[in-house]
């Protein structure tokens, strides 16, 4: 039989407040999503503004119940990243600072120059926009060609069928066969049309698209340069002897062309020189750029870090409104502003210890990577998310967060904050080399080896155990692949890459 009855125990659990939800969520943002998510808190909360908005000339509300904020705006240098709270006596939220200063200008961040056309029907203009290829596009920018061109108005519609059936290499997809049969549903036209149509627009810029394999785009791109042996030869190994190309079977080559080495070399080299991908360099998809969260640059001999004052914005609490809360004349008025000047506050103080954390790892970071910074790869020492963490009294996620989608520009180069951490490997002088530091030396091995008789696996590892790296032959094996080079018998070659 059951009973009913209250049972009293004691435990501990853990309680994540908004607040420390909010952080951790802004902590692991890259900075590009930081700014669309500040940019979303200032259209949505009236009570947060960017420091360079703020109206100096207001209007002062009589009477005012709430004691006046001063704001002392004071300009950070780019190796710290620190916050003011300012002197707010009100009844809200005593623990949250009122404002809490960043470094950057909105302007530096957000390019309001419109990127569409100006819409006037200028052909030099669109022309102009022709080197933007990522916003016009394959297709748009072959269908601005088939516009511009005399075909009839049947053929323009052939044309517009096939350019669709194009992917972002520039291939035709779909056989020409099913193109034929969906078109003449609705045009009175043979298969020979669509042919014609085909080579038109394999006649285009870029030259070779619309190619329905390698070997038609390859002759098509040949077919435009002026005769030659070199060519003649080229032309017959494309057309009969490509998959010995692929094979890289060069005395076969050699053999079937009756040609000599040199002749080989000035033929690779003329295939090296075309597009195998013609549509590749129109892709519609947005080039992604990308802007380092933090800078090191040696000054008097030391290793100094800032962060990017130009990824966030100056924030502030809008004054104004916030003072318009002792105005208020109803409940829900007064309910509405004390929660927005809570979020934005605590927006605010979430920023700046997101960039407080992040300055602090990555100095650590550059503290412990000082040698990479100075002599570059194969210097990389051994680095794990513990030692970060133990050395800033962290746990090994927050650590984790801090250099996801975070970016160091470095003297060597811009690298993610996770770059500089490697597992170890031991020497035979009972040190440690990163994982880092071997795999340049393998890229340093086979950089300088002869092409004609590249290194194999098995030869990389007795150079590396030579310079007292103990690694076996499947690391090096995995290290190469990781860094997608060739096997040694692919790596052949007999031209320079």
């Amino acid at each position: 039989m059951l009973k009913q009855g209250f049972d009293l125990k004691l435990g501990q659990t853990l309680s994540m407040t908004p607040q420390l939800q909010q952080a951790i969520r802004l902590l692991q943002l890259s900075s590009l999503e930081l700014q669309n998510e500040i940019q979303q808190a200032l259209e949505d909360n009236p009570l947060l503004q960017l420091a360079d908005e703020a109206d100096d000339s207001r209007p002062e509300i009589p009477n005012e119940p709430l004691a006046e904020a001063t704001t002392n705006t004071t300009e950070l240098s780019d190796t710290e990243s620190s916050a003011e709270a300012s002197n707010d006596h009100s009844q809200l939220d005593q623990d949250i600072p009122d404002e809490l200063h960043m470094d950057a200008e909105w302007e530096d961040i957000y390019d309001t120059r419109s990127s569409n056309s100006d819409g006037n029907g200028d052909a030099n203009g669109f022309l102009e926009n022709q080197g933007d290829t990522a916003d016009s596009g394959l297709q748009e920018h072959l269908l601005w060609q088939i516009r511009m061109s005399n075909l009839t108005s049947i053929d323009k519609q052939i044309a517009e069928v096939l350019i669709g059936s194009l992917d972002d290499a520039g291939y035709l997809c779909d056989p020409l066969e099913e193109i034929f049969e969906d078109l003449r549903n609705d045009l009175l036209i043979d298969i020979e049309d669509v042919e014609v149509v085909l080579k038109f627009i394999q006649q285009l810029d870029p030259v070779g698209v619309g190619a329905r394999d390698l070997r038609e785009c390859l002759l098509i791109q040949l077919a435009h340069l002026p005769e030659s042996r070199i060519l003649f030869k080229a032309r017959q190994l494309v057309e009969k002897n490509l998959d010995l190309m692929e094979r890289r079977d060069y005395k076969e080559i050699s053999k079937r062309l009756k040609i000599e080495q040199g002749e080989l070399e000035e033929i690779i080299l003329l295939l090296r020189s075309l597009q195998p991908r013609p549509g590749s360099a129109y892709s519609a998809s947005s080039a992604d750029y990308i802007v380092p969260d933090a800078y090191v640059r040696k000054i008097k001999g030391e290793w100094v870090v800032s962060l990017n004052a130009q990824v966030t914005p100056h924030l502030q609490v809008n004054q104004y409104y916030a003072d318009m809360l002792g105005q208020a004349k109803s409940e829900h008025d007064a309910s509405y502003f004390k929660s927005n000047l809570q979020q934005a506050r605590w927006l605010i103080r979430s920023v700046e210890s997101r960039n407080t954390t992040m300055l602090n790892v990555a100095k650590a970071i550059v503290e412990r990577q000082s040698a990479f910074m100075q002599y570059g790869e194969q210097a990389m020492k051994p680095l794990i998310l513990r030692d970060i963490a133990e050395e800033l009294e962290m746990h090994e996620s927050t650590i984790s967060r801090v250099t996801t989608n975070k970016y160091l520009y470095t003297p060597r180069g811009i690298f993610e904050f996770k770059y500089f951490f490697s597992s170890q490997v031991d020497t035979d002088t009972g040190s440690s080399c990163s994982s880092t530091a071997i795999r340049a030396m393998l890229k340093k091995l086979i950089n300088e080896e002869d092409q004609h008789l590249p290194l194999s696996d098995n030869q990389l590892t007795n150079l590396l155990n030579q310079q007292g790296i103990n690694v076996a032959r499947r690391t090096v094996a995995k290290y190469r692949e990781a860094m997608s080079i060739p096997s040694s018998h692919d790596r052949k070659t007999l031209v320079p890459t």
